[in-house]
């Protein structure tokens, strides 16, 4: 097993906290080298050298173009973090790879694919949050915050971050297990979505389960959760038991739905740094007696 707790998966802080500090727009950014952490779209842009993939280290390229300085969101070992949003039009240089943050070859140190996760969140909050919502007018940086005040209503803006539920079911060593369309040929994952207003963690997971598989559960159990930066969730993993039912797939949701065990496994399971596979792993492979 991996990761034995779920607090120490990629994206959360535990797995960076040795060498990685905090900084917040306004305060003061160290001297010396800086530390490029670039995303363009869902990859991150390395240097590659020797098969190893490290950030770009030093003063500002040249080729990212004039005024774009990057936003200084922390320091890892004393070394200035920034992040930049490349855009599509910009030529890599040799030598540097954009490299998937969801790549099935995990060739990123888990400690860079977690920052490189941090900095992406920052962007996309950088980058969705230049008008106020309320009024429509133009938002500056609250100092020593990532939130923002609008120059016309004075209303404030903080980082949204989108709480969603994870669940394992489990029936007499079986597992319940989904299936999109869009995700690759014999993809299967767990049941998951997002909160609905008014509603709690518990009876999100009651309801999401029910709603795209037909299933009712009992003995809801919460396991762990995981930062998930694309753009901005927290994924809060439960395993549960059946209750009754019979599989009804909800179509504009899964393309199938169905019970799985150890000897009758799917072609394809997420990714070993999801929160998804972690709760697979420890709560139906090395539960399944």
């Amino acid at each position: 097993m991996r990761y034995p707790e779920a607090v120490n998966l990629p994206f959360n802080g535990a797995i960076i906290r040795e060498g990685f500090r905090s900084l917040r727009p306004g305060e003061a950014v160290p001297d010396g080298k800086s530390l490029w952490v670039m995303v363009r779209g869902n990859y991150l842009v390395l240097v590659e050298e020797k098969g190893e993939l490290q950030f770009l280290e030093g003063g500002r390229p040249e080729w990212l173009g004039e005024g774009v300085d990057g936003i200084c969101f922390g320091t890892w070992y004393g070394a200035p973090l920034r992040a930049v949003l490349l855009s599509r039009k910009v030529e890599i240089p040799a030598g540097m790879v954009a490299e998937p943050f969801n790549a099935m070859e995990e060739r990123l140190d888990e400690r860079l694919l977690t920052l490189g996760g941090l900095a992406h969140q920052v962007l996309s909050w950088d980058r969705h949050s230049a008008l106020c919502s309320r009024c429509g007018g133009s938002l500056e940086r609250i100092p020593l915050s990532w939130g923002k005040r609008c120059t016309g209503c004075g209303h404030e803006h903080f980082p949204h971050i989108h709480p969603c539920i994870i669940v394992l079911v489990r029936k007499n060593g079986e597992f319940l297990l989904g299936r999109k369309s869009a995700w690759p040929a014999g993809r299967y994952s767990l049941v998951a979505g997002f909160l609905d207003f008014g509603e709690s963690l518990e009876e999100c997971v009651h309801r999401e389960v029910l709603e795209e598989t037909g299933i009712l559960i009992r003995n809801l159990r919460y396991v762990g959760s995981q930062n998930w930066p694309f753009p901005s969730q927290l994924m809060a993993g439960f395993v549960a038991d059946y209750a009754g039912g019979e599989i009804v797939v909800d179509r504009e949701e899964l393309e199938d739905a169905r019970w799985f065990c150890r000897e009758t496994m799917p072609a394809s399971l997420p990714g070993r740094r999801s929160i998804a596979r972690w709760i697979i792993d420890t709560y139906a492979l090395e539960s399944v007696s």
